[in-house]
C-alpha cells in the first residue's frame, strides 16, 4: 500500500449526486439460494424504476462472473473474494447516488457481514426466501440436478451451506407470494429508502 493517497477529501460527495439525480443512492443486496427468483425479480425491478425516473444500476452474480471476477472459482476463499468485489463496486455506484441492485446468492452470516462493512449505511439487505426444495423444482438452469449427479462442487443448498439471514431488512417468500406481490413489495420498499427530499 506504500505510494497510495486517496483524495476523499477533494471529491464530491454523496449528497452532492443525490441532489443532481434528485434520488438517494443505495446498495440493495438480494440475497438467497439459485431459483429463489433473485435475477427474475431484480430485472424487473430495475426496469420498472428506470421508468419511474431513476437511474439504477444491475450487478448480477452470473454477469460479474464473466467480467470482472471471471478468475475466480467456487471455493470459500473465492466465493468470499467474489462478494467482497461485488461489494466494493456496488459501494461506488451508491455513492454516486445510484440505486444499486445487486443478485448475489451471498450464502453466509460472515460474507454478507462483510458486504454490509464494506458498504455501510447504504447497504439495504432483501432475503429472496425459497425452500430448498421448491428451488429444485424450479431449476431453470438445470444446476441442482447437475449438482445432485456430482458433476458441480460446492453447490450452495447441496455440497455447500447456505445460512438464512437472521435480520434483513426485508424478507420476500417467492414461494407463498406471486411474481406481481413480490415485484410491486421490492419496487415499493426501494422507492421510500431512496426518495430524495430537498433541505431548500
Amino acid at each position: 500500500m506504500n505510494n497510495i493517497y486517496p483524495i476523499f477529501d477533494t471529491i464530491l460527495q454523496q449528497t452532492d449526486k443525490e441532489t443532481l439525480l434528485r434520488q438517494k443512492g443505495k446498495v440493495i443486496w438480494m440475497v438467497g439460494l439459485s431459483g429463489s427468483g433473485k435475477s427474475t425479480l431484480a430485472r424487473a425491478t430495475e426496469n420498472t424504476l428506470h421508468q419511474q425516473g431513476k437511474v439504477t444500476m444491475l450487478l448480477d452474480g452470473d454477469n460479474l462472473r464473466t467480467g470482472v471476477n471471471n478468475n475466480l472459482g467456487f471455493s470459500e476463499e473465492e466465493r468470499r473474494e467474489n462478494i467482497r468485489r461485488a461489494a466494493e463496486v456496488a459501494k461506488l455506484f451508491a455513492q454516486c447516488g445510484v440505486i444499486t441492485i445487486c443478485s448475489l446468492i451471498s450464502p453466509t452470516q460472515s460474507i454478507r457481514q462483510m458486504a454490509r462493512e464494506i458498504i455501510g449505511d447504504n447497504y439495504f439487505e432483501v432475503f429472496i426466501h425459497c425452500p430448498l426444495e421448491v428451488c429444485e423444482q424450479r431449476d431453470v438452469k438445470g444446476l441442482y440436478a447437475k449438482a445432485r449427479r456430482g458433476e458441480i462442487k460446492d453447490f450452495t443448498g447441496i455440497s455447500s451451506p447456505f445460512e438464512e439471514p437472521d435480520h434483513p431488512h426485508l424478507k420476500i417468500s417467492t414461494h407463498e407470494q406471486s411474481i406481481d406481490e413480490s415485484h410491486n413489495l421490492l419496487v415499493n420498499t426501494i422507492l421510500e429508502n431512496t426518495s430524495y427530499h430537498s433541505e431548500i
